[in-house]
């Protein structure tokens, strides 16, 4: 008879105690990102301090859907897959990527969603990933935190209007965004996605808190609800 090896199993990553700031046990995520999200994605696009706040997000909201645009081969949606797995969280993970027929010098063609295919837990869609994502939001009338994750692919515009519409859309949802780094006006590169985010946050009167890696390319940020606004 072959034995299998029983996989490993995580502590709790949040502190019990009452506390108002994000906060998770960093110990308990290093060990999970190492033992489990290395060896499923590797650190790239996604270098290790950014797989720790994506897993970290996950887990200190546990949300109830996921959703997500560009979905490539799926690596981004098989770290949130692992991370619900690992830590009991019952979620619905939505990624959507391009039709068929649009060009697009990314597009996986063939080997889309390659990480992800036979999971579950992980629903693919084609089509306008900000569309599709809010409509499903509109259909899951059912309670559970809501987690977005933009990737800002290094444009102010884009991720100006993706943030805007998700906040305005979805006030209560929790958002990831991907690429934004910022390196000072007079380098001339990687402005964009933190200049969007700041701007959109000052229409919403402080009603949102921030969390950031911003320790160099490619840079990811976390944007929340304050409690009690």
């Amino acid at each position: 008879m072959k034995l299998f090896a029983r996989k490993k199993v995580f502590g709790n990553p949040l502190h019990k105690h009452f506390a108002s700031e994000f906060e998770v046990n960093n110990w308990i995520v290093s060990d999970f990102v190492l033992e489990r999200l290395i060896p499923a994605v590797g650190y790239h696009p996604f270098p290790l301090n950014e797989l720790m706040l994506m897993a970290s997000a996950v887990c200190y909201f546990r949300p109830a859907l996921i959703l997500e645009w560009g979905t490539h081969i799926g690596k981004s949606a098989r770290v949130f897959y692992e991370t619900t797995k690992a830590f009991g969280i019952d979620c619905e993970i939505h990624s959507t990527d391009l039709l068929d027929d649009v060009p697009h010098q990314e597009h996986p063609h063939d080997k889309r969603g390659s990480l992800v295919n036979g999971l579950n837990e992980v629903i693919l869609h084609r089509g306008d990933g900000l569309t599709c994502s809010l409509e499903i939001c509109r259909r899951k009338t059912e309670s559970g935190n809501r987690l977005f994750f933009v990737d800002g692919d290094h444009e102010y515009e884009t991720v100006r209007s993706e943030l805007d519409a998700i906040l305005t859309g979805v006030p209560a949802a929790s958002v990831l965004l991907h690429d934004t780094f910022y390196q000072s006006e007079e380098a001339n590169y990687n402005i964009g996605p933190y200049k969007a985010v700041k701007d959109v946050l000052a229409n919403y009167s402080n009603k949102y808190k921030v969390v950031q890696v911003n320790t160099g390319l490619p840079g990811m940020t976390l944007v929340y609800p304050r409690k009690n606004v």
